[in-house]
C-alpha cells in the first residue's frame, strides 16, 4: 500500500487524468439513469404505483390493452372470486378548462376499489400537475365528447400515464365519452402468479409495462446508453493500467527479484484503482444528487438511493475487473528480463 501511495504522489497527473475521466463517465451515467427513472415514472406512474399483482386482458387483444374488451360476466366472476381485484380502463383524451384551454390527459375509470380514486358521476380527480396549470378544486371543465360538465373534486400526486396527467372519472361518464360498455383490464393484487382465467391473458407488472410501446422503446434506449457507459469505464481502467504496467515492467522486475510476491503487486494496483474510483464516485454521486436542485422545472428526473448504490457497486466491480485484466502481464514478468527491458 505504501508503494502504491508513493506512486500516486509521484505520477499525480496520470492519476488525476484517469480520475477525471472516471468522474465524467460515472456522472453522465448517473444523470442518464436518473432521466431514465424519471421518464419511467412520467410514462407509467399509474401502473408502477400499483402493488405487485397480475394484469389480465382479452386473449384476442394481441397484448394491446386498447384492443381489449373483457366480457362483463367474466369480469364479475373474477371480482367476486378475488379479494383485491379491480377492473379498469385507460384512454388518452383531453379536457377544456374554464378559459377553453385544452389539456391532454389519460382518462381512467375503474370499478369500486381502494387501488383507484373513487369519483361520482360528473366528478373528476386530476393529477396535481394540472393544478400548476391553473385548474382549482371546484372548477368546471368539459370534454367535447361529453354532454355534461366535470367538477374538479381534487388532485392526486404523481399519477401519470404515457407522459400525460391522469384524470379519474366515473364509469358512466367514461362509457358516454368512448361509447363502450366493457372494461379493458382486470388487476388482481398480491399474487405473483394469478389464476388462469378462460379467455384472458395474464401479465406481471413488468410484463404489462413492456406491452406499452412508448415505455418499452424509451427505457430500452436509455438503459442501453447506461450500460454502454459502464462498459466504457471498464475499458478505460484496463487501457490505463495496461499502459502504466508496460512503463513499470522494470520496477516489477526489481520488486520480484527482491522477493515481492505477484499477489502484492496486484494488491498495489487494486488499491490504486479503489482510491481513484472512490474519489471519482463520491464527486459524481454528490453532483448528480444535487442536479435535482438545478434541473429545469418539470424535467422528469429521479435518481433513487438504491439506483445510486447499485451503479456505484457496478463501477467498482468493473474497475476491479478492468485493472485485473490489464495486470495479467505482471504475473508473466521474469525479473531479469524485465530489468533489462525497463527502467526504474
Amino acid at each position: 500500500m505504501n508503494i502504491a501511495w508513493k506512486e500516486i504522489k509521484k505520477s499525480k497527473a496520470k492519476f488525476i487524468i484517469l480520475g477525471s475521466i472516471i468522474f465524467l463517465v460515472s456522472f453522465l451515467t448517473f444523470i442518464i439513469s436518473g432521466l431514465a427513472n424519471g421518464l419511467s415514472q412520467d410514462n407509467a406512474a399509474l401502473i408502477k404505483d400499483l402493488p405487485d399483482g397480475q394484469f389480465y386482458m382479452n386473449d384476442d387483444a394481441n397484448e394491446t390493452y386498447n384492443l381489449s374488451k373483457i366480457d362483463e360476466s367474466t369480469q364479475d366472476k373474477v371480482l367476486n372470486d378475488q379479494k383485491d381485484a379491480a377492473a379498469f380502463s385507460i384512454q388518452m383524451g383531453f379536457v377544456n378548462d374554464a378559459d377553453d384551454k385544452q389539456h391532454s390527459v389519460a382518462f381512467v375509470t375503474s370499478t369500486d376499489s381502494r387501488l383507484f380514486e373513487k369519483v361520482g358521476v360528473g366528478e373528476i380527480v386530476l393529477d396535481r400537475s394540472l393544478e400548476e396549470d391553473g385548474i382549482k378544486v371546484g372548477d368546471t371543465i368539459t370534454n367535447n365528447q361529453f354532454s355534461g360538465e366535470f367538477t374538479v373534486k381534487g388532485f392526486v400526486d404523481q399519477k401519470k400515464y404515457s407522459h400525460a396527467p391522469v384524470a379519474y372519472i366515473n364509469m358512466e361518464n367514461y362509457k358516454e365519452i368512448y361509447g363502450v360498455d366493457e372494461m379493458q383490464l382486470v388487476f388482481v393484487a398480491g399474487q405473483e402468479k394469478g389464476p388462469d382465467i378462460a379467455g384472458l391473458q395474464s401479465f406481471s407488472s413488468k410484463e404489462f409495462l413492456n406491452t406499452i410501446p412508448s415505455y418499452s422503446a424509451e427505457q430500452m434506449s436509455l438503459n442501453m446508453i447506461v450500460w454502454f457507459l459502464v462498459v466504457i469505464s471498464g475499458m478505460l481502467f484496463a487501457i490505463f493500467f495496461y499502459m502504466m504496467n508496460v512503463q513499470k515492467i522494470g520496477l516489477y522486475g526489481i520488486l520480484k527479484a527482491l522477493g515481492v510476491k505477484t499477489s502484492r503487486l496486484f494488491g498495489m494496483m487494486w488499491s490504486q484503482m479503489l482510491f481513484i474510483t472512490v474519489i471519482a464516485l463520491t464527486l459524481s454521486v454528490t453532483l448528480s444528487q444535487g442536479f435535482t436542485m438545478i434541473a429545469p422545472e418539470g424535467m422528469p428526473f429521479s435518481l433513487t438511493l438504491q439506483t445510486t448504490v447499485q451503479l456505484s457497486i457496478i463501477f467498482v466491480i468493473i474497475g476491479f475487473v478492468g485493472a485485473t485484466l490489464s495486470g495479467i502481464q505482471i504475473k508473466k514478468v521474469e525479473p531479469l528480463q524485465a530489468i533489462q527491458q525497463g527502467e526504474v
